[in-house]
Order: C-alpha cells, then structure tokens, then sequence
C-alpha cells in the first residue's frame, strides 16, 4: 500500500506547467529574501496603512520594500547594542502593523530567533509562552506594554523595545488619532520606565551600516518558535529553521503563479503572529515585492471592507470566519462594496463551510482555494491547484516535495486504501526540528519509521486520500467521539448545520452523555442568522436526512457569537462551557 503513497500520484493534478519538484530550493537565510528585494524592487510599495476620516474618507500612507529593509537594519544595531547575539530569543507582542514586520527582519538580521506572541492573551499567558521561549527581549505596542510591565519580573526580559501604532498612519490620520483616540485609550503612553527604549529612537540613533554581520546556517539555525495557538492544552513552540521558512516562502510564489508578483497586493487580515499570516503574507510579501495592505483588527469587518474597496488587493488569504462576516455584512449584501478585483483568495486554519464558499464566490466573482498548513511545517503542505476547478471540501493535494500518507489510527503504522481515513503523517522541506523544551512531544511528531528518509510528521489529523490524489480533513483525532461503538467527527455534523438556510454559524464538539454513564453525546452550538428562529427537533429533522442516526448532534445550544482564536478557529473546547 505504501507505494501509492510514495508514488505521488497527486503531482498529475498540479497546474500545467507546474513542476512536481522545486529542488533545489532557494539557499541562505530569510532575512536575505528581504535584502534581495530591497536592492531589486526598494521602490516598490511594502505596506499601507490608512484609516477613514471625516470628509477626507480613507487616506492611506506607504512605505517601501526599501525603507522596510533599512529600518530593518537599523533595528538590528539597535538590538546588538543593546546586547541580542546570535541564538537569543525576542517576542514581539504586536497585531498587524508596519513594525511588526521591521522587527521580524530585524530580529533575523541580529541573528536572533522570534517568538511571536498573541497581544491579545491575557498578561499571565503572554508570561508563560515568553518564559517558555526564554526571550531577553520584547518589542511591544504601546497598548500592550503596561500588561507586559505587570509580568516582567516572571521572564528573563531584560530589554523592551516600545512603538506606537500612529508611527505609521498618514499625517492627518496621526493628528486625529492622537486627539481622537490615543489619549482615551490604552495606546496612550506618556513615558516608559527607566532602561526601556522607543522603537523610532532606536531607529535613530543607528545607520543600516551598523547592521551586525552574523553568518547563519540556514539548515541549522532556527528562525521561529512559532507557538501552536494551545488548542491542544499547553501551547508548544515549534521550532523551525531559515531553511524551513525560505522553502515554504518559495512554494507559495510557484504554486501561485503571477505575471509580475510585484504588482500583487496581499490583505493583511490575518495576524502576523499566526505563522498562516507570518508566512503567507509577510514572507511571501517580502520575497515578491508585493504590496501589503494592513488591517490590524480583522474582527472590525466594517475596517476590513473599507481597506478592501479603498486599496483593491488582488490576493485575499483568509479564514472560513471571515468570508463568512463579509458574507453577511450590509453593504455586501447590497452591492454597494464592489469585491470583484480580487484575483484569488485562499482559505486556511478551518474547515469552509460549502455553502460559505459558494456565497462569498459568486460575490467576488473569483475562486476561493483552499488549503492546509501547519504551525509545525510552517505555514502551507497542500493546496487545490489553481488552473483547475478545485474538489469541494478538499483542502487540496501535497506541495511539491512534500510526501503524504494515510496511517492507521489504531497502530500508526500501517497505511489505509485510498478513501479510508487515517492520520495524516508527512514530511517536506518546510518541517519544524522539534518542540522547544519538549522531547517528549517531540518523539511523538516526529516520528522515524526507519525506511531511510526524515521522521514523519504525525499532523493529529483524520483524513482521506481520494484516487486522484486529493486528501479530505475529517477532523483532529482528538475532536473525535465515540457514540454508540461508532467513530463521529464533529466537523461532518457542523458541515451539515452549516447547509441549514437559518444557521449563520455553527460549532460541534463532544460531551460526556448526560443520561449514559461512561459514554458520549454531541452538542451543538448554533449562531441564526439575524431574525431567524428554528426549533432544535427542526435541526434534529434537518440532520437526519444526512447523517447516520448515531452523527445527529441531539443536544443544541444557541449563541450569539462562537468562542474562537485570534485567527478564527472555532474554538472546540471551549463551546460546551459557552453554551453552559
């Protein structure tokens, strides 16, 4: 069985033209992708940010790929001076902004190591993970700094490096901001306590040619400890190498071909702190030359539409939750926001629901591809090919290089048919080296089966491989109920309500039965569209006429909103608990 596996066959469904290996893949470090741009297309448009003003609309300031690279480089002074040599750890505690991306750069050029946090947790949390990477450095927005501060003296930190959000609007908007917003808010930063410094003062007091000169090995040297969102309990930082980085960079520029990538523009809707945002915007950005359009709170739809019809992008990589919001927001509906100049979106992170897909298509009047990735193969291993129709509910084939396959759950070993689920294992030149701080889990990824080759990489996943090539996510092993002696995977049941023409939303997740003692039961929980009203024995009724009476979700709770990750993933665990 292994060698229909072994055999790729999927590498006859990609793209005309495209090749089934990249070999050999781009060699040096990732922030040399940045340099290279910079001396070739320095002129070219990096990033925009822009915000909407009264009578003005939505006014928007650039910077350039080149302007990104010197500051980059004055950072990276900056950080050697202060004492960051080669192998220390920075965390950058930061939503999507211009800095944020300087400081990535930076932090690479000092020889550094990033640990990206999620602004967003709570101080307590942030501690843990920048303890568990045992950064010496932050480089944080001012709104997080006080929260930082709280928990400082429970990290090794001893540098923190501050910037403000405004540093990078236009002129009038800066002005408004500050009067407007700054000064009631948690942006609001009037001094920071002795030995910490501000990002534009760094800047200043350092030149490009004051850039440390580090020899990195990009086979060896690690660029992230990109942290898995903890939806499995303890967030584990999994470590990845320059190399690593620069493949799956490379992959993404031949698997989405351009006549000129430069004049592509990304929107950045999802966070640079999620390695989907980190390397499929921000790595693939820098390598390309294209242009980013900022969007630092994806949550507020109505800032994400006004940046989509004011700025245009030709590339949307977003999330099933997103599409969805934009979906259902008024002036789409309407027509009044025009979302047709998009030339191809993506979809990753989460199951997208069919219906979602078909909706937001038809709207846009473009494909949205589907895809998979990993925080442990940074970012994307598969993908639908984009010169043919994509399978519905595929997330695609393997990325060049990239080696698959279906393994029994029960031993971990054996390979299952083709259309049998399993666990996804693979391997690729974009896997991580291991878990920091964590052998145990580890051994337990990655896994040598001793025919020759790297460890494979057990995903968590359940999913099936069909004739073609093209593999199916079921669902996280760990989601998984056991109903009745059968297998149920929740994300089957949610894709059924999804269908519902009433359900704006919904989660699945498993629950000790309330009746049986010993056995398990599933919950729905089900956000209606506005205005609507449906019964639970309506959705029970809806779900027989598609699934086996043991995969009816019986149990229905109905929110106003799912609990879900910066990125948008629904979040499982959590649900039972919402719905109380």
């Amino acid at each position: 069985l292994m060698s229909i596996y072994l055999s790729r066959p999927w590498t006859k469904m990609y793209d005309p033209g495209a090749p089934a290996s990249l070999e050999p893949y781009p060699t040096g470090a990732m922030h040399q992708q940045l340099e290279k741009t910079a001396t070739e297309n320095g002129h070219k448009v990096a990033c925009i940010t822009s915000a909407p003003l009264p009578l003005l609309g939505r006014v928007g300031a650039t910077v350039t790929w080149g302007e990104i690279n010197a500051a980059a480089a004055r950072m990276a002074a900056g950080l050697a001076a202060a004492g960051i040599e080669k192998g220390d750890v920075v965390a950058i505690i930061m939503p999507n902004c211009v800095q944020f991306i300087v400081a990535f750069y930076a932090i690479l050029k000092a020889g550094g190591i990033i640990s990206a946090t999620n602004p967003t947790y709570p101080p307590a949390k942030m501690a843990e993970q920048i303890n568990d990477s045992g950064a010496k450095c932050v480089i944080a927005l001012s709104m997080f700094y006080r929260p930082f501060k709280s928990v400082q003296s429970q990290t090794q930190v001893q540098t923190v490096v501050v910037t403000r959000f405004k540093e990078y609007l236009p002129g009038a908007a800066r002005a408004l901001f500050t009067l407007a917003k700054e000064k009631k808010s948690a942006h609001y930063l009037p001094a920071l306590e002795s030995g910490d410094m501000w990002f534009q003062d760094l800047l200043a007091q350092h030149s490009p040619a004051d850039q440390p000169s580090i020899s990195i090995d990009a086979a060896e040297d690690i660029a992230i400890y990109q942290y898995t969102g903890g939806t499995t309990g303890v967030p584990k930082g999994a470590m990845s190498t320059h190399r690593a980085l620069v493949a799956n960079t490379y992959t993404m520029q031949c698997w989405l071909p351009s006549e000129d990538p430069s004049a592509e523009v990304l929107l950045a809707a999802i966070p640079f702190f999620h390695v989907y945002g980190l390397v499929a915007i921000v790595a693939y950005a820098a390598s390309a030359a294209a242009s980013v359009i900022i969007v630092p709170n994806a949550r507020d739809v109505d800032d994400l539409l006004g940046n989509m019809v004011r700025w245009q992008p030709t590339i949307f990589m977003g999330v099933p939750a997103l599409f969805n919001a934009l979906n259902n927001h008024a002036d789409v509906k309407s027509g009044k926001a025009d979302l047709t100049l998009l030339r191809v979106c993506f979809s990753g992170s989460a199951p997208l629901a069919p219906d979602t897909k078909r909706r937001f298509e038809k709207l846009a009047t473009t494909t949205i591809v589907e895809g998979f990735g990993m925080s442990e193969a940074p970012t994307a291993s598969h993908g639908n090919p984009l010169g043919r129709p994509g399978k519905e509910q595929s997330v695609g084939v393997p990325f060049p290089d990239t080696d698959c396959r279906i393994v029994s759950v029960d031993d971990g070993v054996t390979d299952m048919p083709v259309g049998e689920a399993g666990e996804l294992i693979m391997r690729g030149p974009n896997t991580m080296k291991g878990y920091l701080n964590m052998p145990e889990e580890t051994d337990n990824a990655l896994r040598d089966l001793g025919d020759g080759g790297p460890p494979w990489l057990y995903t968590g996943d359940i999913a099936y491989m069909d004739e073609d090539g093209y593999f199916f996510i079921v669902d996280r092993k760990k989601d998984m109920a056991l109903i009745g002696g059968f297998n149920v995977y929740p994300t089957a049941v949610e894709k059924v309500l999804a269908d519902h023409p009433d359900v704006q939303e919904v989660g699945v997740t498993r629950i000790p039965h309330p009746e049986k003692e010993g056995q398990e039961a599933l919950l729905a929980c089900v956000v209606l569209q506005p205005g609507q009203s449906v019964s639970v024995e309506d959705l029970i009724e809806f779900q027989s006429q598609k699934v086996a009476p043991h995969e009816i979700a019986r149990r229905v709770a109905f929110l106003d909103e799912l609990p879900k990750t910066a990125v948008g993933k629904t979040l499982r665990r959590d649900l039972a608990q919402t719905a109380g």
